[in-house]
């Protein structure tokens, strides 16, 4: 009688303790700085042994990797589902400020910790996010130029960055609004910066 060889079960993955993992280090790295914050405190403040973060990733670094990877993604994906859309420039334009704002507001932690420390990557994974940060500024000026003809490349460059950094600025000041009402303030403002008026066919959540 054969006996069928066993098998090594290895213990799955929980997609919910990664997520929980990287919840902890923004968190952590938006108010104290990520290079101050110890795996175990990683780990204590997502209700997991410090060791056990290892299953999910294999360096405090992987962690900062994968939160600056995912705001880039979020910010990227979001403005190629508006650009895909039917719809006019200045929608187009009035959609991708009112996601930007969501992304700052919803994900406050992870984009600030995306600003103090992507200077402290690797070469290869800052310049990887350094390009995709271009290329999603670039979806701004793309839809922005048609509509500011008066204004030379260079301008609108300087307007588009000028009103990403009027959203951002969120990130490191608290000013105790409402987050509906900071997000409808932050459109106006963010608007203003690029010389538009607010398209009132566009709806803030």
């Amino acid at each position: 009688m054969s006996t069928a060889p066993s098998r090594t079960h290895r213990p799955r993955r929980d997609p919910d303790r990664r997520e929980r993992i990287l919840a902890a280090a923004a968190e952590l790295a938006a108010r104290r700085g990520f290079h101050t914050v110890g795996m175990a405190d990683i780990g204590a403040e997502a209700g997991i042994v410090g060791s056990g973060i290892y299953r999910h990733f294999g360096s405090k670094d992987a962690i900062l990797v994968a939160l600056l990877d995912r705001v880039m993604e979020r910010l990227q994906s979001g403005a190629e589902e508006i650009l895909a859309r039917p719809g006019s420039d200045r929608e187009h334009l009035s959609a991708l400020v009112e996601d930007h704002i969501a992304v700052a507001i919803q994900d406050r932690d992870v984009l600030a910790v995306y600003h103090r420390e992507i200077h402290t990557l690797a070469e290869e994974d800052r310049r990887r996010l350094r390009r995709a940060q271009r290329h999603y500024v670039e979806d701004w000026v793309h839809v922005l130029a048609p509509l500011r003809p008066d204004l030379s490349d260079g301008e609108v460059r300087l307007a588009v960055h000028a009103a990403i950094g009027a959203i951002q600025s969120t990130l490191f000041f608290r000013s105790g609004l409402a987050d509906e009402r900071l997000a409808a303030r932050l459109d106006v403002m963010t608007h203003a910066c690029l010389g538009i008026d607010v398209d009132p066919r566009v709806n803030l959540q």
